[in-house]
C-alpha cells in the first residue's frame, strides 16, 4: 500500500509526471485526450498512454487483466509499463482501419485467447483483485465451477438487485430476469470449460491497429463462458463481425445453438448499463431475458 504522502502525490500529479515516475524515463510532452486519458511523449520519441483511475482498485484490475491476456500470446494487447493505485501507463496502439482480413485474424486470435483458459468461472487474473470493475461498475470475481449457477449469482442477480433498489428496473421486469436465472441450467447449452475472457468486449475496446491486427484495451478480464465475449461484440456492433465469427469458428467451433443464446449472455452487460445509465437499458435487459426464455 502506498504511504499517505505517496497517495497524495498520485492523486494530484498529472499524466506527464505519472508517466515519468512509472516508466523511469524523461518526458517531452503530453496531449490530453479526455479527463482521464493522455498521450505522453517520452524523451526518445516513444508515445505511451497514461490513464487515471479513481484509486478504488480499478487500475490494478486493469493492469492485471492486460498482463493475463498478453500471457496467452494470442490477441494483441498494449504492454504495461507501470501502474499504481491511481495511474496506468501502457503502449499506444497506432491506428489503422478495420478490414475483412484483419477481422478474420482477430476471430482466430480471440478463439485462441479463450482456449488459453482460466482456473474457474469468475477467477480473477493473477494479481488482480476480487473486487474488480467493468467500466465504472463494481464486478466481483468469486470463483465457481458451475457456469449457470455462477452466472446467475455473480453476473446477473447482483445488478438486478441494485437496479431495482435504484429505481432503474421495475419489479415486474426483475421477475422476468429472475425467471431466466431459475431456468439457466436448461438454457445454458452444452457445458464449456472456463475461458480466458476480455470481459468487456464491446466495439470501443477493439482497436484496429496500423500493423494489421486488432488490439484489445480496457479489459474486465476473468474466467467465464466464451459466448459472453461474443455476445458483447453483437450487442453494440463491430466492423466485419461476420468475418470475426468466421475466423473464430474456423479455429474453435462454437456449440450448436450459440446464436440463440446471445441474448442470455447479453443480460450481464445490459444490466450493468442499467445500473450505470438507466434509461432504455432496463427495457433492453428485460427484452433480452424474454428472448432467452423463448429461444
Amino acid at each position: 500500500m502506498p504511504t499517505t504522502t505517496e497517495a497524495e502525490t498520485q492523486s494530484t500529479e498529472g499524466p506527464r509526471a505519472a508517466a515519468a515516475r512509472l516508466t523511469g524515463r524523461e518526458v517531452n510532452g503530453e496531449r490530453s485526450l479526455s479527463a482521464t486519458l493522455a498521450e505522453v511523449t517520452l524523451a526518445d520519441g516513444q508515445v505511451v498512454m497514461a490513464k487515471r483511475g479513481d484509486g478504488r482498485g480499478a487500475v490494478r484490475a486493469e493492469a492485471a487483466g492486460l498482463r493475463w491476456l498478453a500471457d496467452a500470446g494470442t490477441v494483441r494487447v498494449p504492454g504495461v509499463y507501470g501502474h499504481d493505485e491511481r495511474w496506468l501507463v501502457t503502449d499506444r496502439v497506432p491506428s489503422g482501419r478495420p478490414d475483412p482480413r484483419t477481422a478474420v485474424r482477430f476471430g482466430r486470435d480471440l478463439a485462441a485467447l479463450h482456449a488459453a483458459g482460466a482456473p474457474a468461472f469468475g477467477a480473477p487474473p493473477p494479481g488482480g483483485p476480487t473486487e474488480a470493475y467493468i467500466g465504472l461498475a463494481p464486478m466481483r470475481n468469486d470463483p465457481g465451477t458451475d457456469w449457470p449457477r455462477w452466472y446467475a449469482e455473480h453476473r446477473v442477480l447482483p445488478y438486478v438487485r441494485r437496479a431495482v433498489d435504484d429505481g432503474a428496473l421495475r419489479s415486474a421486469g426483475a421477475a422476468v430476469v429472475e425467471r431466466v436465472c431459475e431456468r439457466l441450467p436448461g438454457l445454458a447449452g452444452p457445458a464449456e470449460p472456463p475461458a480466458r475472457l476480455h470481459g468487456d468486449l464491446w466495439n470501443g475496446n477493439v482497436l484496429w491497429g496500423a500493423d494489421g491486427h486488432a488490439w484489445l484495451i480496457d479489459p474486465a478480464a476473468h474466467g467465464g463462458h466464451r459466448e459472453t465475449d461474443l455476445a458483447m461484440l453483437h450487442l453494440f456492433g463491430c466492423p466485419h463481425l461476420d468475418r470475426i465469427i468466421e475466423g473464430y469458428q474456423d479455429t474453435a467451433p462454437l456449440a450448436d445453438g450459440w446464436a440463440d443464446r446471445i441474448a442470455l449472455h447479453q443480460l450481464f452487460p445490459l444490466l450493468v448499463h442499467t445500473v450505470l445509465f438507466g434509461g432504455g437499458y432496463a427495457d433492453q435487459a428485460v427484452a433480452a431475458a424474454r428472448t432467452a426464455l423463448t429461444g
